[in-house]
């Protein structure tokens, strides 16, 4: 085991070198802070965002849906909990209930309201000092779009839209789906009855990707985003980054051309607006994500896939990442027992192409079975969880219900990861006055796929202890847990980009993370076994606890947490 000391440069940490070997029963790694250089930071590096999805967040109208004014209703929820960003996943109107496939650019999805309930929506939140941004998909449209269906037709201006060929590529080309080593050109060319050609489409035939290569593409692109920023969002979330621009059956994805795309339109975002944000999904290992960065004239950040796979194979040794439409390395089983894979994770960042601040690390999202189901509910591990998200540096990412434990009835299925959120006790858990909800909605799903709901949510209403009511009122819930990281990585200057990272694993299975920047030091204790352990041999010098509902008589219960803090 051995000591290593990282110091940093303007924009981002290197490897300085060793230092002499702690003793034997501890690891330490310390990832030194960044020079203090005199420059305002970004707006979003001081973010804590949360994710939303609008139709499940609050129903105000009685309909099943969420929708914006559910929203606004719960902005001073959001305030309570302490977020200052929003992200909205898709609210365009879509044929589809998850809004990936845009039909319109320039009206909201009618389900959720008017456009004047939206503009309402984000003025609400700006007098809350709330920043939002939407979820924009690019790379593909919906097949039910006016622009498919002309371009189908072949006729002006659209006939070249979209990417057409005459035959199916043979298979051995290097065709399939980009985040696989699925090699099945059927996968992603799809036959057009009306206009006799194959057309690209790499999430599928409903969603044909668009020609970015064509200039009135890229124009009707940056007026949409104008659009929208016009409107007082303060930026967008990209959807499938990787995947905008192809070049053959084997460059499917993070072209050359792709990576100028999007430098190209960041620059006239910027124009739009220099404030505004963007950030990229970009489902792949770190240093394929920190291409995005493009030597700092592409994307404000991208997230950090690697780091929730990382702290969930902590507290469940036998998980693995599902790459979806990614392509990670999902398959390796991270050991249970070394907390090292955090600062490794966090040494990927600092040696890849992209600054340290370009990465916003989370625990899942949309596309992810909820932690809280992976965790068996146990939320004493789910603490743990939200605790190293915190202390990782960068911009952190919260998933709607994620500080409530919210988990979810099964798997195999989208929307047992976007249900509606658990507010209370009362009918449909607080979520809305109907007797319904939408994942009820035979028109959506078919009627096979209606009855797990009721079920599930007899499940949850009878425990009573999974929503937001009941955990509001507990001081020692993962609700008022989520609450107080958010106030103290909004407080605490050490718990930034620039403060210092310090990692510490004990034999008994103790990890303690230091952060520190000036004086100003946190400290993260962490029980990574089921079993209560002693932490008198731990020098806590000037701390005092924050959170200490797990110690008693300097035993830290098992999966208990305890964070210290000095005076600022």
């Amino acid at each position: 085991m051995k000591n290593f000391t990282l110091s940093a440069l303007a924009l981002a940490l290197m490897l300085t070198g060793c230092q002499s070997a702690p003793p034997s029963n501890t690891n330490n790694t310390e990832i030194s802070q960044l020079n203090t250089e005199q420059q305002a930071a970004p707006w979003w590096q001081n973010a804590i965002f949360y994710q939303i999805w609008p139709r499940s967040f609050y129903d105000s109208d009685a309909d099943g849906h969420g929708d914006f004014n559910g929203m606004t209703q719960k902005l001073q929820y959001l305030q309570e909990l302490g977020v200052n960003a929003l992200w909205l996943t898709p609210m365009f109107e879509a044929p589809s209930y998850h809004g990936y496939d845009f039909t319109e650019f320039y009206q909201v999805e009618n389900d959720y309201g008017s456009m004047a309930e939206f503009e309402a929506f984000i003025k609400a939140a700006d007098d809350k000092g709330m920043k939002v941004i939407l979820d924009l998909v690019i790379n593909h449209i919906s097949s039910n779009h006016e622009w498919f269906q002309r371009s189908a037709k072949q006729q002006a201006p659209f006939a070249d839209y979209f990417i057409w060929r005459d035959d199916m590529p043979k298979a051995g080309s290097g065709w399939g789906h980009a985040w696989s080593d699925n090699d099945k050109p059927d996968g992603v060319w799809h036959w057009n009855e009306t206009r006799q050609q194959y057309y690209y489409g790499a999430f599928g035939a409903s969603q044909p990707d668009l020609n970015l290569r064509h200039p009135d593409v890229i124009a009707e692109m940056e007026k949409m985003a104008k659009f929208w920023l016009d409107k007082g969002v303060a930026g967008f979330r990209l959807d499938a980054v990787r995947f905008a621009m192809e070049s053959g059956g084997n460059a499917q994805a993070d072209t050359d051309e792709t990576i100028a795309y999007w430098q190209h339109f960041n620059q006239y975002v910027k124009s739009v607006n220099p404030e505004a944000y963007l950030v990229g999904e970009a489902w792949a290992d770190i240093p394929v994500a920190a291409k995005y960065y493009g030597a700092g004239k592409g994307l404000d950040q991208g997230f950090d896939f690697e780091v929730g796979y990382k702290i969930l194979g902590l507290l469940k040794p036998d998980a693995s990442g599902e790459a979806q439409f990614g392509t990670m390395q999902s398959n390796q089983q991270i050991n249970a027992v070394d907390a090292n894979v955090l600062k490794q994770n966090l040494q990927q960042r600092i040696d890849s192409t992209a600054p340290l601040d370009f990465f916003a690390p989370f625990l899942t999202n949309h596309d992810q079975e909820r932690i809280a189901y992976q965790l068996a509910e146990q939320d004493d591990k789910a603490k743990l969880a939200a605790a190293m998200l915190f202390s990782s540096p960068g911009t952190p990412y919260i998933y709607y219900g994620e500080e409530i434990g919210l988990t979810q009835g099964g798997t195999g299925h989208d929307v047992y990861k976007r249900a509606p959120m658990q507010w209370d006790n009362s009918n449909q858990a607080g979520f809305t006055k109907a007797k319904t909800s939408w994942v009820e909605q035979s028109e959506l799903f078919g009627k096979d796929f209606t009855s797990w709901w009721p079920e599930f949510l007899a499940e949850q209403l009878s425990a009573g202890d999974r929503n937001v009511k009941v955990q509001q009122a507990d001081s020692d819930s993962l609700w008022r847990l989520y609450q107080h990281l958010i106030s103290q990585k909004k407080q605490r200057p050490e718990l930034g980009i620039k403060g210092s990272y310090a990692l510490t694993q004990h034999n008994n299975g103790l990890v303690e993370i230091t952060r520190e920047l000036n004086g100003s030091k946190s400290m993260f204790i962490l029980n990574l076994t089921a079993n209560p352990q002693s932490i008198s041999g731990i020098k806590r010098q000037g701390l005092t606890p924050s959170w200490q509902h797990d110690l008693n008589d300097e035993q830290l219960a098992g999966y208990g947490l305890l964070l210290l803090n000095n005076t600022l």
